[in-house]
This record gives C-alpha cells, sequence and structure tokens, in this order.
C-alpha cells in the first residue's frame, strides 16, 4: 500500500522536472536568439594596431615609416631602455628608428643618438647581434658613408646570410660606390630570398641606375600597388614621380607626387617633386609655395639648392642668396651629425661659389666614394675651374653605360656637352647637349635654358658637300 500510496507523488515530481526542463530549455533558445541579435554580443574585432606598432615593424622589415608612428616608438623605447638598460633589442630598434627619423626630416642630429644606441645594443650584447649591425649599416648609409656601410653591411650578412633586410643596405652601399655589378649580384641573391613591395622597389632602383628605365617604372608600380601601409606607398610613389620627373614627364610625375603627400603628409621628399614639377609646368608661384613648405619642414641642402636656383632663374638674386646661406648651414650642421653633404655642396660651389674649392672638395669626395654622380660633379667642377681637359675624363666617367651603371641622366648630359664645346669638339657637343634636352626638357631651370643657347649658337652642323659622283663619259 505504501507504493502505491508514493507513486502518485513520484509521477507528479517527475512531471514537473520535466516541464521545468522543458522551460529550461526553450528559455534558452530564445535567450541564445536574442543575443545573437544584440550587437553587443558580437564577437569584438581586434584593436588596430597603433602608430608605434605599425612604425616599428616598418624599421624591422626595411620599409617606410609614418613621422607620427616612428615618434611614438622612439618615445616608447627611450622609456623602454631607461627602466631595462640591458634590453639590447629595444636599443637596437632605438638606434634604428633615430636613423629613421633623421633621414625622414633631413635633421643630421638624429644621427650620433643613433650611433650610441647601436654601440651600445653591441656592447650589451657582443655576439650575434645582427640588428645592431645592420642598424650602423643603415646609419652609415644615411650618412653617406659607404665605405662603413659596405663593411657592416657584410658583417651583417656574415651573421645571417638569410636575413633578406640585409640585402637592400649592400645594395646602397655597393651604389654609393660605384660597385654596380656588386648591386646587381646583391639584388639577384634578394630576390632568391624574398618578394613582395620593398624588394620590388629596390629592384626599381637598380633597375634605374642600370639605364633600364621601363622596368624601374613597371616594379615601382607594382609596389606602391602592393604596399598596404599608406607610409610606405607613398614612399613608393614619390620614388615613382622622381623617376617620371628624370625621364621628362613632369605630369606623370605631378600625380605621382601629389598622391604620395594625401596618402603621407609627412612626405617632404614628395612636396619637393611636386615644387620640381610645377616649375616645369610653369606653375611658378605654386611652385614657389610647395618648394618653401618642404624646405620648412625637412631642411635638405638639395631643396635649398634647388630652390635658389629657381628664385635665380626668376632674377631673383636676394631670395636665392637666402637658400643659399641656408644650404650652407645645412652642409654644416650634417658635418656635426657625422653626415657627408660634400657633393651637394660642390655642386654649389662650381655655380655659384668657387669652383676651385669645388674641385678640392669633390676629389677628396671621389677619393672617398667613386660614385658616378661624384664623377659627374667633379667633372662640371674641373671645367668651371677652367681644366677642361681633366673635367672630360670624368665627364666620359660619368655618361659611359658600363662604368656609370647605364643611367642616362639630362644634367650629366648636358655637362659633357658644354665640356665638349669648351674642348672645340662641336659634333659631339651638338649630340649630347640636344640628348640632355631630349631625356629631360626641364632638367634645370638655369641650365636647361643654357643648353639651348648653346645649341643655338653651336649653329646648324657644316655642310660638308657632296662629291660629286663620276659618271664613266670620256
Amino acid at each position: 500500500m505504501e507504493n502505491e500510496q508514493e507513486d502518485p507523488e513520484r509521477r507528479k515530481r517527475s512531471a514537473r522536472r520535466r516541464r521545468v526542463l522543458i522551460a529550461s530549455v526553450a528559455g534558452c533558445a530564445v535567450l541564445g536568439g536574442v543575443l545573437a541579435l544584440l550587437p553587443w554580443a558580437r564577437p569584438a574585432e581586434p584593436a588596430p594596431p597603433s602608430p608605434g606598432a605599425l612604425a616599428l615593424a616598418a624599421v624591422g622589415s626595411g620599409v617606410p615609416a609614418a613621422l607620427p608612428g616612428l615618434a611614438e616608438l622612439i618615445d616608447e623605447r627611450e622609456k623602454a631602455v631607461r627602466t631595462r638598460p640591458g634590453d639590447a633589442t629595444s636599443w637596437a630598434v632605438l638606434g634604428a628608428a633615430y636613423v629613421e627619423q633623421g633621414r625622414r626630416l633631413a635633421d643630421p642630429a638624429y644621427y650620433p643618438r643613433a650611433e650610441k644606441a647601436l654601440r651600445t645594443s653591441l656592447k650589451v650584447r657582443p655576439q650575434r647581434n645582427t640588428r645592431a649591425v645592420a642598424g650602423l649599416a643603415a646609419l652609415s648609409n644615411a650618412r653617406r658613408d659607404f665605405r662603413a656601410a659596405r663593411r657592416w653591411g657584410e658583417a651583417a650578412l656574415k651573421l645571417e646570410p638569410r636575413r633578406w633586410t640585409t640585402y637592400p643596405l649592400l645594395i646602397d652601399a655597393y651604389t654609393g660606390l660605384g660597385e654596380h655589378k656588386a648591386a646587381k649580384r646583391t639584388l639577384d641573391r634578394l630576390t632568391e630570398l624574398r618578394s613582395g613591395p620593398a624588394v620590388l622597389a629596390r629592384a626599381a632602383a637598380v633597375y634605374r641606375d642600370r639605364g633600364w628605365q621601363e622596368d624601374a617604372a613597371a616594379s615601382l608600380a607594382d609596389a606602391a600597388a602592393g604596399a598596404r601601409a599608406p607610409a610606405e606607398r607613398a614612399a613608393y610613389l614619390e620614388r615613382a614621380g622622381q623617376l617620371a620627373w628624370e625621364r621628362g614627364d613632369p605630369e606623370v610625375a605631378l600625380r605621382h607626387f601629389r598622391e604620395a603627400v594625401r596618402l603621407d603628409p609627412g612626405q617632404w621628399a614628395a612636396r619637393a617633386g611636386q615644387g620640381r614639377a610645377l616649375a616645369a609646368l610653369g606653375r611658378t608661384a605654386q611652385a614657389l609655395n610647395v618648394y618653401g613648405a618642404a624646405l620648412a619642414k625637412q631642411p635638405c641642402p638639395q631643396y635649398a639648392l634647388e630652390l635658389g636656383e629657381l628664385y635665380e632663374s626668376l632674377g631673383r638674386p636676394e631670395a636665392a642668396r637666402v637658400r643659399y646661406g641656408l644650404l650652407r648651414e645645412r652642409v654644416r650642421d650634417a658635418a656635426a651629425g657625422g653626415a657627408d653633404e660634400e657633393l651637394v655642396l660642390g655642386r654649389f660651389e662650381s655655380d655659384h661659389g668657387d669652383p676651385k674649392a669645388a674641385v678640392r672638395r669633390l676629389r677628396a669626395e671621389w677619393g672617398r666614394q667613386p660614385a658616378t654622380e661624384v664623377a659627374d660633379a667633379l667633372g662640371w667642377a674641373l671645367y668651371r675651374a677652367g681644366e677642361p681637359e681633366e673635367a672630360l675624363r670624368f665627364a666620359l666617367r660619368a655618361t659611359d653605360p658600363v662604368r656609370g651603371g647605364g643611367v642616362r641622366d639630362a644634367r650629366s648630359m648636358y655637362h659633357l656637352g658644354m665640356i665638349e664645346r669648351e674642348l672645340e669638339r662641336y659634333g659631339a657637343a651638338r649630340r649630347h647637349l640636344a640628348e640632355a634636352l631630349r631625356i629631360n626638357p626641364h632638367f634645370s631651370p638655369l641650365h636647361a635654358p643654357a643648353a639651348r643657347a648653346a645649341i643655338e649658337a653651336l649653329g646648324e652642323p657644316p655642310d660638308e658637300g657632296v662629291p660629286e659622283m663620276d659618271d664613266g663619259a670620256g
């Protein structure tokens, strides 16, 4: 009987448990559907990387970094080495960031700081510290000390032969020393190890130096298309603009420069490029404005020379002298930071100062780094100093497609033509002056008009006459 009385109670409790369970399942299903519809219930997307993190990735992979990110990265690593002075990696990253910041701002004051940070990293970790050794190669390139860059780059490569970011440093060093075959061999090894935008951009520079202009333009277009970060893409577009300028197409150059500035407002090299292109297109007021803005933010001696010559071509000698004074000041600042700006100073002295002083400076520069552009500048300085015979030897070296790398530069061809005219080699002079204007009719606001005047003064080639033919009549 007792079992019969308990069974109805047990059945009631079981039925209640089943109803509760069903209600719970149904409630969970409804709640799950509601949660799925609520926006806050979706998995959170990862936060975008900070500018400093982007700069760290760029510096570590040898690609251009944005200025705000570099500033953040420097601040972060300065704090890190203060709290952890034995952190060799942070010292090396800090040194590399200083190098990039100095290069982007044309501020050589960053270079002694970079050297101190990189050498501290080596002191903390003297063995197998490839990052610091490669950083010293990058610093040497930025200072235009290409022999040191080659030494540090080869040391870094010996430590880690498959570290692809070392190869571009060596390519720059070999190019600065005029060792174009070594640069091409190094590029070949790099392309075996790595592909991508950074490698394409480096290949474009080698192709340009060898005179393969179409290949260089195609590689830069692919590099810009494949770049992920705006600062990286802007840097490649700036190089594409410079290449278009060298090929005598200021309109295409201007488009590239403007897009580079849109992507990266701190791309001051592209702003200077805009000034160059606008001046060639006759938009002089705009050219002066953008040149001035570039020079204010990135006081590069080369920009000061270009802007000074533009003012001089417009008949404004006082404004030109101000920019030439800035050029001298910036060269002194560079020397204080261990950087070599003797090439641009020699070019300035040749045309606007003391040509004999230019010869002395550029002979010393040639001894340090016998690159194509140094040969061109030294040849021109010798011509301006009244030594055309020796000038011709260097001018021919600068335009030799084998020894000089192959690039056909309008300024170099103009220099060669003017030297040949002085030596009364009139046929060669006409040919090379005409070629300078064919390559880029706007290569200089001062010298392009001088090339046209020289061709006009030379006149047409003399008519040697056609020898009469003997028709055999007796």
